[in-house]
């Protein structure tokens, strides 16, 4: 990676489409790091040509996909002319499962390539993708369909990413590569593969092998990482607590404050003296969001920062429009809170969740929505009594997760982050009676660039905006 120009600014990458192309093409169009969001891809594909693909770029890049019968035969089965009627609901696409369908796998490959094909149309800047490590079952064909595009970064954080280097070197050299993957009560191990010679019907193209930049909170799994070439990243995202989506859980004995926010501490601060140590270059993400906190990161010997929020509400990113004009309007009049709440996501993670109107985040949206675990992209695999492989989500209705053997206490306060998320970007499913599944929208609780641009450009901002102020250009 010594040879490599590091990006100073990483555009984080957020939500389920909020990272969407667009917002990543505009950000490495400066020079920096544009980075799409992986997470439920597959179900982002489907939809937008469910939509009818009005601008026609999904199916340009489909156009571009090594193996056009497999793109066909997602055409065939999602693309609806003109769009969808607006009283029928989405297609329900296949949920992820040991083992995985085919029709999982297609979607999941041809939805990376999509996206990253599209962030790299245009321009010669990086482009990056970021990936969960929860979701497990995908992240083989996931990372496939990115390397098929020729995506340059690859960042995963949300749990311990230790196989993904030797995933993408497997994958660059053409060989099977997988994930092992966690079910809970199992003695055996489980593993997803792919392999690429046979995952097309096509010849396979040469794969560059994608840097890998692991997000970690604490120096301990950073030094974890980087003791084995099978496990070393190219770099580290240090993301701190008060970043937006999921963070890291204190450490020590939970202690709630006035707004039943888990509290942190100095035991939660990372020592960055034994991060540069390690001899990787690393990013600072959480608060970095003005031209200041980017010059003290770099004064700590970061190689530069990560930043989410401000991209997330600028003019490109995958927002609907109604709730980023609704974000930037309440952060003008100083009226917007983030709260870090530790029961919203099944993960177990705690959840930054921006308090707005008609979103989740007030208790009558919640409580009138019915719970429905349709997607089932953060399902937990588990042995069930019979021996088989089940699936279970505590934010599903209650009586199903307590007959697979779920605490009940688990599903208090649980919301259903993959309905929510596809709501935030406009992609939200249809119910009986007309019933619309509502956003729940996460930012970080560092809301002091966002003013400032909101100060600046009360009109609204681009994403060269947020990475022209943020590096004074």
């Amino acid at each position: 990676m010594a040879e490599q120009v590091l990006p100073t600014v990483i555009q984080g990458g957020m939500g389920v489409a909020v990272s969407s192309w667009p917002l990543a093409q505009a950000v490495a169009a400066t020079g920096q790091l544009g980075v799409v969001s992986g997470t439920a891809l597959d179900l982002v594909l489907a939809r937008r040509l469910e939509d009818g693909d009005p601008d026609g770029s999904t199916r340009r890049a489909l156009s571009h996909f090594p193996d056009q019968a497999m793109a066909q035969r997602l055409l065939d089965k999602y693309f609806v002319e003109g769009g969808r009627p607006a009283d029928r609901p989405y297609r329900p696409v296949p949920k992820m499962s040991l083992p995985l369908t085919k029709a999982v796998q297609e979607l999941a490959i041809v939805g990376n390539f999509v996206e990253v094909w599209l962030a790299k149309e245009g321009h010669d800047g990086p482009i990056g993708i970021n990936y969960l490590e929860k979701i497990q079952l995908v992240t083989p064909a996931s990372a496939l369909g990115a390397m098929l595009a020729g995506v340059d970064y690859v960042l995963m954080g949300a749990g311990i990413p230790r196989e993904i280097p030797q995933l993408l070197n497997n994958l660059a050299a053409g060989l099977p590569g997988g994930v092992t993957i966690e079910v809970q009560g199992s003695d055996t191990s489980h593993r997803i593969e792919i392999d690429p010679a046979h995952a097309l019907r096509v010849p396979l193209p040469p794969l560059k092998r994608p840097l890998f930049l692991a997000i970690v909170s604490a120096a301990v799994l950073a030094t974890y990482l980087a003791r084995d070439d099978s496990t070393r990243p190219d770099g580290y995202i240090i993301e701190g607590h008060v970043a937006g989506g999921h963070n890291a859980p204190p450490r020590g004995p939970v202690v709630l404050n006035e707004h039943n926010e888990p509290t942190y501490g100095p035991r939660d601060d990372v020592d960055l003296a034994k991060i540069a140590a390690l001899g990787l270059p690393f990013w600072l993400a959480g608060s970095y969001s003005t031209p200041e906190r980017v010059r003290e990161a770099q004064e700590l010997g970061a190689a530069g920062v990560q930043v989410g929020t401000l991209f997330a509400l600028s003019n490109e990113s995958g927002f609907s429009d109604d709730l980023r004009t609704q974000v930037r309007d309440r952060i003008a009049h100083d009226n917007l809170t983030v709260l870090t709440d530790g029961k919203a996501s099944p993960t177990g993670f705690p959840f930054k969740v921006a308090q707005l109107p008609e979103t989740l985040s007030e208790p009558d949206v919640y409580d009138a929505r019915e719970r429905v675990c349709d997607l089932g992209i953060l399902r937990t695999a588990y042995i069930t009594p019979k021996g088989d492989i089940g699936y279970r989500c505590p934010s599903e209705p209650v009586h199903m997760y307590v007959k697979k053997g779920g605490d009940i206490e688990d599903t208090v306060g649980r919301q259903c982050l993959c309905n929510a998320l596809a709501a935030n970007v406009g992609k939200g499913q249809l119910r009986r009676g007309g019933y619309i599944e509502p956003p729940l929208v996460t930012l970080g609780s560092s809301l002091d660039g966002a003013a400032e641009l909101v100060r600046m450009h009360p009109d609204g901002w681009t994403a060269a905006d947020v990475v022209h102020w943020l590096l004074d250009a």
